[in-house]
């Protein structure tokens, strides 16, 4: 509602205040903040339209101009088209215009069919009625219907709350006639009963059709595969071992290390003039980790949102030679988000032990993943600056979990 200097806080159930966004005052906009602005210029910024874009209801946000640009096949100068279409609509008219058949499989793999209707009929003929009749929204809980200039929708949870408003099936629905209520203004629910609930089936019909149901107006616990019920590729899997190169791996490709106890080991080569950089690290500067080599030294950063960092740290330079280094976290439990300990062992002997406070419960980054043997984008800490190749070789390093998990996100 007020805002955010770490849009990643949102996705990690932490409420910043406007308090804690004046911290950052100066910073907001520049590189060192993932800031958003609060919901009340999003609303005004979609005026005359209410909501904004998580809000199907609404055509704020979503109701956009596009401008199509084809001077060989286009006729027409500065004209506009009043036909109602939609984003997935897009992609036929591509095809239709290049003259390509949809593709029906592609490497081998069927392909359900592309949902959207062409629009190079409108490029020719301004008063064509138009093709796209139908179209259902739902997003989070929040949904509508349009039909032939009909749109009946329903708010079930506004962006900036946590949870719904009240069971799916007691919320609230409006009723719009578009062609004649451009912003949307006048609710015809109360009036017009049979032409809404005529709408509200069609919803289910297209719902049904388009596998939009079951319903699922849960936020974060649909980043968590397992809640949300969704293929995971890391399903199953107590380790993963990378090498050097990898890099950009991002979290649904990337084993689940948040709400648990677990370990990392890099097996590693040093030159007798020792060797700096990161050995392994995940997101940046807006929430992450990281295990890389400082002038030498053995270190571990975690960074939570961008906020709080906590830094394990040896106090002696690496023999030169092969050797391991190994991270290894016992997480405190009883909860998501918790923190834990953090010991370094090079050789299998202790060098560095510390308590990191906080961790992250749902998510790190939805931009940058992780990387092996450097910290492309943003770096986790200020300790260095991205990307930090590192300078030694590394063998390949094992990521092990420990214990269970405790309602871990994604």
């Amino acid at each position: 509602m007020v805002g955010l200097f770490n849009e990643m806080t949102y996705f990690n159930g932490v409420h910043e205040t406007v308090q804690d966004i004046l911290k950052h005052y100066d910073e907001l906009g520049s590189p060192t903040t993932y800031n958003h602005y609060a919901a009340g210029w999003a609303v005004a910024g979609d005026t005359p339209f209410t909501w904004t874009k998580q809000v199907a209801s609404s055509y704020g946000g979503t109701r956009n101009g596009m401008v199509v640009h084809w001077p060989k096949r286009i006729t027409a100068k500065g004209e506009l088209r009043p036909q109602w279409h939609h984003v997935i609509d897009i992609a036929p008219t591509i095809l239709e215009a290049c003259g390509l058949p949809e593709p029906k499989s592609v490497n081998g793999t069927p392909q359900t069919p592309i949902e959207g209707v062409s629009m190079v009929y409108t490029f020719a003929d301004p008063k064509a009625g138009s093709m796209h009749t139908t179209q259902y929204f739902e997003i989070l809980g929040n949904r509508a219907i349009y039909h032939d200039g009909w749109l009946a929708g329903t708010v079930h949870r506004a962006p900036w709350e946590f949870r719904p408003r009240t069971m799916l099936e007691n919320d609230i629905w409006e009723l719009y006639e578009t062609r004649s209520d451009f912003s949307l203004a006048n609710d015809l629910a109360a009036n017009n009963p049979g032409k809404l609930r005529e709408l509200q089936d069609l919803f289910m019909k297209e719902a049904i059709k388009y596998s939009v149901l079951p319903l699922d107006d849960r936020t974060l616990e649909r980043m968590n595969s397992t809640t949300a019920g969704r293929p995971d590729l890391m399903a199953g899997r107590t380790s993963l071992t990378v090498h050097q190169g990898m890099t950009g791996m991002s979290e649904n490709v990337f084993i689940n290390l948040k709400n648990r106890s677990h370990s990392i080991t890099a097996e590693v080569e040093v030159s007798n003039s020792g060797a700096d950089g990161v050995i392994l690290a995940q997101a940046g500067r807006f929430g992450g980790w990281s295990l890389y080599v400082k002038d030498g030294t053995p270190t571990y950063t975690y960074n939570w949102l961008g906020l709080e960092r906590y830094t394990v740290a040896a106090d002696q330079a690496l023999p030169a030679g092969q050797g391991t280094i190994r991270f290894e976290f016992e997480y405190d439990g009883n909860g998501p988000g918790k923190g834990g300990k953090g010991t370094l062992l090079v050789n299998g002997r202790t060098v560095a032990s510390g308590r990191i406070e906080r961790t992250q419960c749902c998510a790190f980054s939805a931009d940058e993943g992780a990387d092996v043997g450097a910290d492309e984008g943003t770096p986790v800490t200020d300790a260095y600056t991205s990307p930090f190749n590192f300078t030694g070789k590394i063998a390949k390093v094992t990521i092990e979990l420990k214990g269970d998990t405790v309602g871990s996100g994604r």
